[in-house]
């Protein structure tokens, strides 16, 4: 009984620290979690300053044939941390934040009210650069929404340097049906993706994903930081990304390509798939069932089972 007592004492005094570390000590608690999760998938932080003064902060790990993720918009590298667990094995991973987001910063000497080319196209460019500053001539691309659409352009620009895309969630695609995102700015409401307060980050969280993991609030509002400082700027990278399309340029294109969405995706229709799939004669697509606009932070192992499997069993 005594034993009992003991063990019901010493889980009181865990929890109790814990929720202290969590909801006392938030900035501390979520770079133990971020680096916790960056461990487990053996990436290591780095940084490197290229020709143009363009500043890129990226995860780095594994080994194998290079793999470079390229996250949405108004996300940052740490959205492919936990799918990059099962795909170190397998690849040398690269994940930058994208100029504009994360850590990552534009060009030496850039007015940030200034007008900054990013669209896709121009991202693409900058991505390529630093490829070609990491010694790498061809690479495989995964991107997410905004990501899927640098990544896109990069194979548009670039076909002989991209051996194959994976593409989760794009953007570019304009001409399916609307998606619920796009009725609400169509409509002249409120930017869910755009962040004030740390409110609209929780919200803007729970609308991209169907299955968001658990993160305890006071970490969400950490988080939100980043995009609260950086509103403007990505106002003013929204309007860009949305008004290019990327269709003319990749009708026929060979890139050999999986194409993954969410049933649930509220963000971009789903229903883009299928344009998607018209467009690229050597794509595949997977519809996964309950998934909204993030399926790598949704239902990280099976996303990354799907991509291995098209990588390495798939017949051309």
């Amino acid at each position: 009984m005594r034993l009992i007592k003991m063990l019901v004492v010493a889980m009181f005094v865990v929890a109790l620290g814990l929720y202290y570390f969590v909801y006392v000590m938030s900035v501390q608690a979520t770079d133990f979690f971020i680096k916790y999760e960056r461990d487990a998938a053996r990436l290591t932080r780095k940084e490197v300053i290229l020709q143009d003064g363009m500043h890129y902060v990226y995860l780095e790990g594994g080994q194998g044939e290079p793999l470079i993720l390229l996250h949405g918009f108004a996300a940052d590298k740490d959205h492919f941390v936990r799918i990059a667990r099962f795909l170190t094995p397998h690849y040398h991973v690269i994940i930058p934040d994208l100029p504009g987001f994360g850590e990552s910063s534009p060009p030496a000497g850039i007015d940030l009210s200034a007008h900054v080319d990013y669209t896709a196209r121009a991202q693409a460019e900058r991505v390529r650069a630093l490829a070609q500053a990491l010694d790498l001539k061809s690479v495989h691309l995964g991107g997410n929404s905004m990501g899927g659409q640098i990544a896109l352009a990069y194979a548009a620009a670039h076909p002989k340097e991209v051996d194959s895309l994976w593409l989760l969630s794009p953007a570019g695609i304009w001409s399916a049906p609307q998606s619920e995102l796009a009725k609400i700015v169509e409509g002249n409401q409120r930017n869910i993706l755009l962040i004030k307060n740390v409110d609209d980050f929780y919200h803007a969280f729970n609308f991209v994903m169907s299955r968001p993991p658990f993160v305890p609030r006071p970490i969400l509002n950490v988080m939100a930081q980043n995009s609260i400082k950086n509103e403007k700027l990505s106002e003013q990278i929204f309007t860009q990304i949305t008004h290019d399309s990327l269709e003319p340029r990749i009708a026929g294109m060979k890139t050999p390509a999986l194409i993954v969405w969410g049933d649930q995706d509220r963000v971009i229709n789903h229903l883009t798939a299928e344009v998607l799939y018209r467009l690229m004669p050597n794509s595949r697509v997977i519809i996964m069932n309950g998934i909204g606009h993030i399926p790598m932070l949704e239902k990280p192992e099976q996303c990354a089972e799907d991509y291995l499997y098209f990588r390495f069993k798939r017949t051309d």
